[in-house]
């Protein structure tokens, strides 16, 4: 057997079970920016229950909307973030790392694909049904022949 094949396996056999709210802490880097009452409220807000465990598979996009809202809130209150800016030489600084994680985040989002959506990147390209025909007429402009682009050019 391969290390890592061993590896895998001892990994599944000391399966950890994490409970959401703790997923979100360490989202968060364990920085207690607000209280376990407070991170509850916007997982509900996310359709997630903090007492759950933690599905990667299914739970981790509402998740990390959850991060998003919390970081967005650490970012809009001056007290929560004068009291993260000692980590920081100032306050632009720690608005500039809360900025940078939100767009992180906003990133990682775009990267997982919807439920139900069936297609890649490659599926656009290869699509199964006939493309459709874009005519300028089906919103109501008319079409311009060659014959007229060429008296246009040629008024010059």
């Amino acid at each position: 057997m391969g290390t890592f094949f061993i590896a895998r396996l001892y990994i599944e056999e000391r399966k950890i079970n994490m409970t959401i709210l703790n997923r979100l802490k360490m989202e968060l880097s364990n920085q207690q920016y607000f209280t376990d009452e407070q991170y509850t409220q916007f997982l509900t807000e996310n359709n997630l229950t903090p007492t759950e465990e933690y599905i990667k598979s299914t739970m981790q996009k509402n998740l990390l909307f959850t991060v998003l809202d919390v970081l967005e809130a650490v970012a809009n209150d001056i007290d929560t973030m004068s009291s993260i800016s000692t980590e920081f030489s100032n306050i632009g600084q720690a608005y500039q790392f809360i900025e940078t994680r939100i767009g992180q985040v906003k990133d990682k989002i775009a990267a997982i694909p919807d439920e139900g959506d069936d297609y890649n990147c490659f599926s656009l390209m290869y699509t199964r049904n006939e493309p459709r025909n874009y005519s300028p007429a089906q919103y109501g402009s008319r079409v311009i022949t060659n014959s007229e682009i060429d008296s246009y050019l040629n008024r010059r």
